[in-house]
């Protein structure tokens, strides 16, 4: 990549880091924190504790996040923990303004506190993550995490710490709806985190063993326009060579596959499960960077 695209990919991943920043503020301070809901992670943390210590949601995030910052650094290095200062810095700046010059659009509704709370911290927390970078607390934690444990997805992990989060908040708060309000938003979180960065990415993968293998295939790539492979096998009760049908294809397209099978052969033996990534052409690619 040339030096200029290198610059225009940085200040691209920039103004998204910002925007990402304050669609998080927008719903951290207009929407959560005015309805005393802790979404987890550092934020909820600086929400309970403005209620102890009234200097500002967005002061507690940055005070919280500098030894955090500092774990960063070290693992992940200084090229790394820059972005993620910035977006930190950012988060903690239009939270606080926002909470203090936009107090005529706050929400006082806790059902609408909770989901579009929730959704705008998650949408903005899913764009930083798609820049490289984390919006500071718990996200580094995750970050960390990610790497030993791949195999969980991020809005999982999210959902695990958060719940001592939101634990803490009872206790302090002591008001048992808080509790469940909060882990109803950490699970909307969740899956709009996931939604984010994994996009609609789960499939389903079919095996289908039939005596109309080559009718059965050659409608698949004519009708649904999808890949096929043949993995051959043997039967072991009678001994004959079969050649398996194998297919990834989206979930909109999985009823019509089905159709086509059960109008081909309707004593075809078809397995069908679920496919949570996939790589490859038409999907994304295994060379892409996992968040």
């Amino acid at each position: 990549m040339k030096y200029a695209e290198k610059i225009t990919k940085k200040g691209t991943d920039y103004l998204l880091i910002t925007f990402g920043a304050f669609l998080y503020a927008i719903g951290t301070s207009l929407l959560n924190d005015p309805n005393n809901i802790a979404p987890g992670g550092l934020t909820g943390a600086a929400i309970v504790l403005n209620r102890i210590v009234p200097i500002g949601t967005g002061i507690w995030f940055m005070v919280m996040n500098i030894p955090i910052l500092f774990l960063a650094i070290y693992k992940f290095g200084i090229r790394f923990t820059i972005s993620t200062v910035y977006a930190t810095v950012a988060n903690s700046i239009f939270t606080d303004l926002l909470a203090k010059y936009c107090t005529g659009y706050i929400v006082k509704d806790v059902i609408l506190g909770v989901i579009f709370g929730s959704a705008f911290v998650a949408v903005g927390i899913g764009i930083t993550f798609k820049c490289h970078a984390t919006t500071g607390g718990t996200d580094v934690i995750i970050k960390i995490l990610r790497l030993k444990y791949p195999h969980i997805k991020t809005g999982v992990l999210f959902m695990m710490i958060d719940v001592f989060v939101i634990a803490f908040a009872g206790l302090v708060l002591k008001d048992i709806k808080v509790v469940l309000y909060s882990f109803l938003g950490v699970m909307i979180t969740s899956y709009v985190i996931d939604f984010v960065l994994y996009g609609r990415d789960e499939a389903k993968l079919i095996y289908i063993i039939t005596d109309n293998t080559d009718k059965i295939t050659a409608r698949l790539l004519e009708e649904l326009d999808v890949g096929v492979t043949h993995v051959f096998g043997k039967g072991a009760y009678s001994g004959e060579d079969k050649k398996v049908i194998l297919c990834a294809i989206s979930k909109r397209l999985s009823p019509l596959a089905e159709d086509i099978v059960r109008e081909e052969d309707p004593e075809a033996f078809m397995i069908i499960t679920r496919a949570s990534e996939i790589f490859g052409e038409g999907y994304k690619s295994y060379f892409d960077e996992r968040i």
